[in-house]
């Protein structure tokens, strides 16, 4: 028998691991499970050039549970070690067998070796009081048996207990970490981490993972149900996807995976942290926001790359140009697949919209290069009708009637058709077009997209009356004298809490409401904007609505009203009321007396 000590820099290198290395302890089912893979991955390698005799079997790695003996075991047919590749691999920390396994048959799928840094093995102490190997190489050499308490201290012995190729590794689970001496406990982190490697993984007799997914195979072996069924596999409870995007790039990086844009019905159904990073087809993490375009993040799907920086414990990104050229080409990518299905078939991508829009719109706010390419793809409807407009197209549409004194083209939009009916029926009524912009990110797109697009303006279908929406400065006349109309402007100044009124008599169509109160555009923009947070939130939140009271002098009910001096003034209080409660703005005791005042005046 041998005995030694591991050749470390520090006495303390165990502890270091255990406490600090992995952030969570059940990282090492995973670590064991890959090196186990890659062992028969080696074992695949050299018996393809020739340098291993004999049958391969079914390569595989199993993982058991012992209840009474408090162990797990970790068990491949792979490749093996000798009693000297022990002494150089796992007693000398850090050697990273597969780094060098790399180096030497650099060309031979060298991608298909996970573990790269010569650590992974020693995560087992984070859960271990005592680890044993027993391990047979592919080489005539006997099998030999290595023990190690977590001290620097190790035994190592020629044995008898192994007579095929391949290692078992045995963990002697600490008194602390008991939780995973428990079945269910095992097959929920090997089916996290280890669902999708290349070499079957069994589990009490089960196999747990599949070992082509789809994101390896080639996408013109795929058919749009095979898609279907991996998002299923992906996420069993979600709805069908809208479309999806097959990621596959050999230069200047490796990059395979396939992104699915989700089908999103209401805001509160938006998740980040769907997509899944892998590294040769083991699991790293969910948080991917280094390598995905921040708009991108509510996609789903599968990203895999082994040229992602990835530190010792493979749980934090490390800083390296490729995750910035990773980023870029998948911003690419979808902006492609975007324009192509746009192109091809407009129709199905119109009815796609109402998911698709969330991220077109937050991709154009926040990512300058993917803004460029969506002018050719971004969409708008209008309201009331399936018509569809890119911005060219609305610029033609409504060159003539909504361009304003500045010559610029007064895009008219509401964010709530119901609301605002009345305003987009007078506009409508003057051959306006009305766009609907009513997703969660729309407040903050038409303030960036009006700093953006060149000669455009957006004007809320009720922030003017409909005269005066397209800002011409056309002259109003009103039938009223002038008696009249101050007589009916100290009428409507009704003082009102947390409201400021701004009372103006014009002279509209008959046919038009008796007075309408609409919201200045860019004052009612930064109090929305104010209860999404921000900057200046708090200082626009205290500031009080401010409204315009459009009084239509030609509207004949005025003349009955100042007829009549004693319910007059109530009648007008009533009619304020009315506009303001078309706003929203009539709320609690001055909602109460309205209500009371109207009974009054029946």
């Amino acid at each position: 028998m041998q005995t030694g000590s591991i050749r470390v820099q520090t006495e303390n290198i165990f502890p270091i691991i255990k406490k600090f290395l992995y952030s969570d302890h059940e990282i090492f089912l995973r670590e064991l499970v890959s090196n186990a893979v890659d062992a028969t991955q080696k074992i695949k390698t050299l018996s393809s050039i020739g340098e291993a005799k004999g049958e391969l079997g079914d390569l595989k790695v199993t993982v058991k549970l012992n209840k009474d003996a408090g162990t797990i075991t970790i068990s491949d047919n792979g490749v093996g070690m000798t009693g000297e590749e022990v002494e150089k691999y796992i007693n000398q920390v850090a050697f990273s067998g597969a780094e060098e396994f790399v180096q030497k048959y650099k060309g031979q799928n060298e991608n298909a070796i996970i573990g790269k840094f010569g650590l992974g093995f020693y995560s087992s102490f984070m859960v271990s009081k005592k680890v044993e190997i027993f391990t047979k190489s592919f080489k005539d050499a006997p099998a030999v048996r290595w023990e190690c308490d977590g001290s620097p201290e190790y035994q190592l012995e020629e044995t008898d207990q192994r007579s095929e190729r391949g290692t078992d590794i045995i963990l002697y689970i600490d008194d602390d970490s008991k939780e995973f001496i428990d079945d269910i406990r095992l097959k929920g982190i090997l089916e996290r981490f280890c669902k999708f490697l290349p070499v079957p993984i069994f589990f009490e007799e089960e196999q747990i993972n599949n070992t082509h997914p789809l994101w390896v195979k080639k996408p013109s072996e795929l058919t749009d149900q095979d898609y279907q069924d991996f998002y299923k596999e992906l996420y069993p409870f979600s709805e069908p996807p809208v479309f999806w995007i097959h990621l596959n790039v050999d230069y200047p990086f490796n990059l395979t995976g396939v992104l699915y844009f989700p089908k999103i019905k209401q805001s509160y159904e938006i998740q980040k942290d769907k997509i899944q990073l892998y590294c040769n087809q083991v699991f790293v993490t969910d948080e991917v926001k280094d390598i995905v375009p921040e708009f991108l993040m509510l996609l789903h799907g599968v990203i895999d790359s082994p040229d992602i920086p990835l530190n010792v414990s493979r749980s934090y990104l490390q800083g390296d140009p490729n995750v910035k050229k990773i980023n870029s080409h998948i911003t690419k990518k979808v902006a492609d697949k975007l324009e192509e299905i746009f192109k091809n078939d407009r129709k199905g991508f119109e009815e796609k919209w109402e998911s698709l829009g969330l991220f077109v719109k937050y991709g154009m706010i926040t990512d300058d290069k993917f803004l460029e390419r969506a002018g050719k793809f971004h969409i708008m409807k209008e309201t009331g009708n399936d018509q569809f407009y890119t911005l060219d197209e609305y610029k033609a549409v409504a060159e003539v009637l909504q361009k304003n004194k500045d010559g610029k083209i007064v895009l008219l939009y509401t964010t709530q058709p119901e609301v605002q009916n009345t305003f987009i029926k007078a506009a409508e009524a003057k051959g306006y077009k009305v766009l609907q912009f009513d997703s969660i990110v729309d407040a903050a797109f038409i303030n960036h997209m009006e700093a953006k697009w060149e000669n455009v303006v957006f004007r809320r279908v009720d922030a003017d009356i409909a005269d005066s929406l397209i800002d011409k400065q056309e002259e109003q006349k009103s039938s009223l004298t002038e008696d009249e109309v101050k007589e009916l402007k100290e009428w409507f100044n009704i003082p009102l809490t947390d409201l400021h009124l701004n009372v103006e008599v014009k002279g509209l169509s008959e046919d038009a409401p008796p007075v309408i109160a609409t919201r200045p555009e860019m004052m009612r923009r930064m109090k929305e904007m104010a209860q999404l947070g921000g900057p200046m939130s708090g200082f626009y939140a205290t500031m009080p609505d401010e409204v315009e009271l459009t009084v239509n002098g030609n509207h004949p009910v005025y003349k009955k009203i100042l007829a009549n001096k004693e319910t007059g003034k109530e009648m007008v209080h009533n009619l304020a009321d009315l506009a303001l409660l078309s706003q929203g703005l009539l709320k609690g005791s001055q909602l109460t007396e309205f209500i009371n005042r109207s009974v009054s005046l029946m």
